[in-house]
């Protein structure tokens, strides 16, 4: 029998089967597959409230990461909704622009001023790979210099072709795209000038898991004008998480050009591409060079996720949403912490990150990262009603949902112990591990 059909299977494993057969992956993101998950114990939703989910089988959980750290504001927020549902009933995309665009475009300007000019888009990828090509176009270069400590800017060409997932991708693609460390101002002026003249474009999330090194947003900048390309700021996660400005907006560093999205619509579809006049313009109409091909999204400008935007930059900016990101995640890591340090695990679960964007590292006997064990740790979480990939908090949670997430960690410490004095976390995985997304092999 089918696994889709043996009712007595949990709901959830018999809509992963679903999934696997219909979608490659099982999932739209590879983050959410359910490889991500210990095996047979990944739910699959059913809807959400707040900073609450529940699965097909009924089972809730608080969760954490909500929409791959999207849903900032809590699934559903009341005042996202209402201005969705006022746009939906206007019609969502039309022959021409609508007046709404504008008001979208004053809106995140006024919210991200460091900013002259803005073109709005549907996902990240879209607008990373849009300021790449625009910096190769106003350089007249080809070269592109990641950040190499940072995990993820593209599903285009220019960067998955330099990660395990190259498949399909030209060799002579992947060599045009080049590295420098994060932190390492020596390094990235050792690489510009191997490659003078050559490199387009210094891309990297302005911040990590650890603040910048003093000085070092500022070093860049420095560094790109001197060597004449165009600096550019990654901030899908950091937007609104650090401030509603961004990172920009908080260490006062201002690129050639930014990217936000995921925070930015509270789940509903919407990216931006932000920048100098200068550079944007050349994907405009009013200038005497060639044409950048820049942004030509049919649904770039639906109404509803422009709506959705300005309602979340409104909410962040009345209601003080990143301070309260902040505060739930200080009391949430140092729960944790306090957790892990009481059942002699300290070493070993460790919540690293911003405190509104906390993630966790499960290290083995010896400190060093473990597939194993993060299946033994996200097991624990899922029995205790917590569903964590990180501990990315949204502003929906409340202390209740902490102090409870916190029992949760507290027993899955105590199953950490166990399985580190035995030596071996087999015993406790309940299957295959979970697995890393860039991976060579399925």
């Amino acid at each position: 029998m089918d696994a889709t059909d043996d009712l007595s299977l949990p709901a959830s494993r018999r809509a992963n089967e679903r999934l696997h057969a219909l979608i490659p992956g099982g999932a739209h993101t590879y983050a959410k597959g359910d490889d991500q998950y210990p095996e047979h114990l990944a739910p699959v939703i059913s809807h959400g409230d707040g900073a609450h989910v529940w699965d097909v089988d009924g089972n809730e959980y608080v969760e954490y990461g909500s929409g791959l750290r999207s849903v900032s504001l809590g699934h559903a927020h009341p005042r996202v909704l209402e201005a969705v549902r006022r746009e939906l009933d206007r019609g969502a995309n039309f022959v021409r622009p609508s007046l709404l665009e504008a008001e979208a475009a004053e809106r995140f300007l006024a919210t991200v001023p460091t900013a002259d000019m803005v073109k709005f888009a549907k996902n990240g990828s879209d607008v990373t790979t849009a300021a790449v090509r625009l910096a190769r176009a106003a350089t007249g270069r080809a070269r592109i210099a990641i950040c190499g400590d940072h995990p993820f800017f593209s599903v285009d060409d220019w960067f998955i072709g330099t990660t395990p997932l190259s498949a399909g991708i030209p060799a002579s693609t992947t060599e045009l795209t080049v590295a420098f460390p994060y932190g390492d101002l020596a390094a990235t002026e050792e690489l510009l000038r191997r490659y003078e003249g050559e490199i387009a474009c210094l891309i990297l999330e302005p911040a990590g898991h650890a603040e910048p090194p003093p000085g070092y947003l500022a070093g860049l900048r420095e560094l790109a004008d001197r060597h004449g390309c165009v600096l550019v700021f990654d901030e899908m996660i950091t937007g609104f998480r650090w401030s509603e400005a961004g990172a920009q907006g908080l260490y006062g560093v201002v690129p050639d050009l930014s990217t936000f999205g995921k925070a930015l619509g509270n789940g509903f579809a919407v990216s931006a591409l932000a920048g100098r006049r200068e550079l944007m313009e050349l994907g405009g109409l009013r200038h005497s060079r060639d044409r950048v091909f820049l942004l030509s999204t049919t649904h770039g400008a639906e109404t509803h996720s422009l709506a959705a935007a300005m309602a979340v930059q409104t909410t962040y900016t009345e209601e003080g949403v990143t301070a309260r990101l902040h505060a739930l995640g200080e009391r949430l890591a140092a729960g944790v912490r306090e957790a892990a340090s009481g059942l002699g695990v300290a070493d070993h679960v460790v919540v690293r990150g911003r405190a509104s964007n906390l993630v966790f590292a499960t290290l083995d006997g010896d400190g060093r990262p473990s597939q194993e064990y993060r299946t033994l740790f996200l097991r624990r979480l899922l029995a205790g009603g917590v569903l964590a990939p990180s501990f990315v908090v949204s502003s929906a949670l409340d202390e209740t949902d902490i102090d409870r997430t916190v029992e949760v960690v507290a027993q899955a410490c105590a199953v950490y112990r166990k399985a580190l004095d035995a030596g071996d976390p087999t015993p406790w995985l309940g299957g295959r591990p979970v697995k890393p997304v860039f991976r060579r092999r399925a």
